[in-house]
């Protein structure tokens, strides 16, 4: 069991929970109110900074609610909060709906799923090994 550690950065802030036991994903809320019209995205704040163990790093992905009912989502998704970052963590949103959507501070925006990762040697060489799938891709394989 790891331990993440979070900095309230601002008086509103809420520390990160989970809905019910067992979820791969804690919810992250905004500190703020925003108005997102169709078509744009925005730097939603949390008031958040966290401390991750090394080899760990924090996934942010939309919530499938907002998505469905509302087309929010997560810009770049799912968003990297790596192990070495300290400073307040924000959530890019897009709306990809035909109406203005209106985010009220407190509102959940936003999952963090923590994954552990490798960190692996780097090595440059002339040649790469053959494989079974050889140079195909982007459709190779058929529909």
């Amino acid at each position: 069991m790891i331990n993440i550690k979070f900095k309230r950065l601002h008086e509103d802030a809420l520390i990160p929970a989970y809905a019910k036991h067992g979820d791969a994903g804690m919810d992250v809320c905004s500190i703020d109110n925003y108005e997102l019209s169709p078509n744009n995205s925005i730097l939603v704040k949390t008031g958040l900074a966290m401390e991750l163990p090394f080899g760990y790093e924090a996934q942010v992905r939309p919530r499938s609610g907002l998505a469905y009912k509302n087309q929010i989502t997560v810009l770049n998704s799912p968003g990297t909060i790596d192990s070495g970052y300290r400073n307040e963590i924000g959530v890019i949103l897009i709306n990809h709906g035909k109406e203005i959507f209106n985010i009220k501070k407190g509102e959940r925006i936003a999952q963090l799923v923590i994954a552990k990762h490798e960190t692996p040697t780097i090595e440059e060489v002339i040649e790469l090994s053959e494989s079974e799938r050889g140079l195909g891709g982007f459709g190779s394989t058929g529909k």
